[in-house]
């Protein structure tokens, strides 16, 4: 990166080392993805939130600030917390973030410029550090890591930061370059090209093309899982060299993330890594408008963001070190503000897919012939026909969690027991994270879970029947419960 003069505006212009002015576009549009990224992710929480953690959620908040003290879970809910107030951050979230996908940011001044990203961060912080286990993916951090960079970027009123600019750059090497290696040393058929034989039909949420993929030719499978190789171990290297390499680079790891939209659902990880790809692209080599002037930030500001530098330079230490380890660690959070951290996704490929159905039903003595009626969810397979959504980025953690259930109860362990428990009351809030309640008069009497053997069906499977899945039972995941044999996991409000 270097410095081209720009017009003067509003006062005398200095170009310096610092400043990036051929970036001015690649920030804007950063800014605006990221901004609506965190518009997502509040708007998510905001719906999701009172069954999941709050007051009478499965895992509460107010349980979890008990025992684990603030200085390991900074943020706003150690210092109060209720659902009002869980929801009032949530919508101060959603209201900033809309306000700056619309812009307002380059209405202000610099100082205001940067207050108003940093209130989303803090917000962000504070719900993920006290969301467990419903909180506990890598893009809840690269996020975090992501918003918190973005504070330090500037406005229409300064030129990009050079080493802003950098930063950037070294988080998506760090997402990309780690998701290749974890990869490589993980699981085999990676290094034989065969991974994307099940991937497309194992991964946590397929989407509405998701069949279509995993039914391409197997020679497409294998040139997939290559170029997935070169995009991940190769291609972030080119973000450090002189462009247009550098956006070359970017504009390829945007069509390998665009890929991914298509193919599956991932939340908003895709739509951050595209948002930080994006951010390499130098203007320059785009046929844009001239870039607008800048000036050059003044001394306060280039002295925060050497101060940012110098401490991501720092921090990065243990990423960079679990990078070149052999027992390389993904999806991993040095620090409590989820600052510089590891990433990585599929070091293992599922060969089968497994998922726990929920059934219910109205009789009052469970025998061989009692009629069982199954639980519908959004996202995740269920009735065989049901043609599989698309829904990220937003991001459906029950139907993720239930995912990680079918993989080994342990993952379910914390919740799973109180998420049967409400299905037996016919909470309110738990019901709205489903699809279908069977159950909608009254509750049921008994709710069990049986565990299927699901695979994609084939193409005559599809045209004879129509179905999308076939599924075969495999065992009992719960064995048929009572609110009797649950009533101590249930709120007091439905004791």
């Amino acid at each position: 990166m270097g410095a081209v003069p720009a017009g003067p505006i509003r006062g005398e212009v200095r170009v310096d080392w610092f400043a990036a002015p051929e970036y001015w576009f690649a920030r804007e549009v950063f800014q605006r993805l990221l901004a609506a990224v965190y518009l997502t992710a509040f708007l998510t929480a905001v719906a999701q939130f009172r069954a999941l953690i709050g007051e009478h959620g499965m895992l509460p908040v107010p349980r979890f600030t008990a025992r684990v003290p603030a200085r390991r879970a900074p943020g706003l809910f150690h210092l109060h917390y209720s659902d009002r107030a869980f929801a009032a951050v949530c919508w101060t979230g959603a209201a900033l973030t809309a306000a700056l996908l619309a812009g307002a940011d380059d209405l202000l001044p610099l100082w205001a410029a940067m207050l108003l990203w940093a209130v989303p961060w803090v917000l962000y912080l504070s719900i993920v550090n006290v969301g467990q286990t419903w909180y506990a993916f890598g893009w809840e951090s690269l996020l975090l890591e992501t918003g918190f960079l973005a504070v330090f970027l500037g406005n229409d009123d300064t030129a990009p930061p050079v080493l802003g600019m950098w930063l950037l750059r070294w988080l998506l090497f760090r997402v990309e370059f780690g998701a290749g290696l974890i990869k490589w040393r993980g699981d085999r058929c990676w290094r034989d090209l065969t991974c994307l034989y099940y991937h497309h039909e194992t991964q946590p949420m397929p989407g509405p093309l998701s069949w279509f993929f995993h039914h391409l030719p197997r020679p497409l499978h294998r040139v997939e899982a290559a170029a997935n190789h070169v995009v991940q171990l190769a291609v972030p290297f080119g973000l450090f060299l002189p462009q247009p390499v550098a956006s070359i680079a970017g504009a390829l790891i945007t069509a390998t993330q665009l890929w991914l939209v298509l193919s599956g659902n991932f939340a908003w990880l895709n739509w951050l890594t595209i948002a930080l790809a994006l951010s390499a692209v130098d203007a320059r080599h785009l046929p844009l408008p001239a870039a607008p002037g800048h000036r050059a930030g003044p001394h306060w500001y280039e002295a925060l963001v050497i101060a940012l530098t110098v401490l991501i330079a720092a921090l990065s230490y243990w990423p960079a070190r679990n990078l070149f380890s052999r027992h390389q660690q993904m999806n991993r959070s040095y620090n409590r503000l989820h600052l510089v951290n590891a990433y990585g996704a599929f070091g293992t490929v599922g060969r089968l897919r497994h998922e726990v159905v929920l059934e219910g039903t109205d009789e009052p003595v469970v025998t061989h012939a009692t009629g069982w009626r199954e639980y519908g969810f959004k996202g995740k397979p269920t009735e065989p026909g049901r043609t599989p959504r698309q829904f990220a980025p937003y991001h459906l953690r029950l139907d993720w969690l239930m995912w990680f259930a079918a993989i080994s109860p342990s993952y379910a362990g914390p919740w799973f027991d109180s998420f049967v428990a409400r299905l037996l009351v016919n909470d309110r809030d738990t019901l709205a994270l489903l699809r279908h309640n069977p159950f909608p008069g009254a509750p049921p009497t008994f709710v069990r879970a049986r565990l299927y053997r699901y695979r994609f069906t084939s193409w005559s499977e599809r045209r004879a029947t129509g179905d999308w899945w076939h599924r075969t039972p495999v065992r009992d995941y719960l064995r048929p419960v009572s609110r009797h044999d649950v009533a101590h996991l249930l709120p007091r409000r439905h004791r």
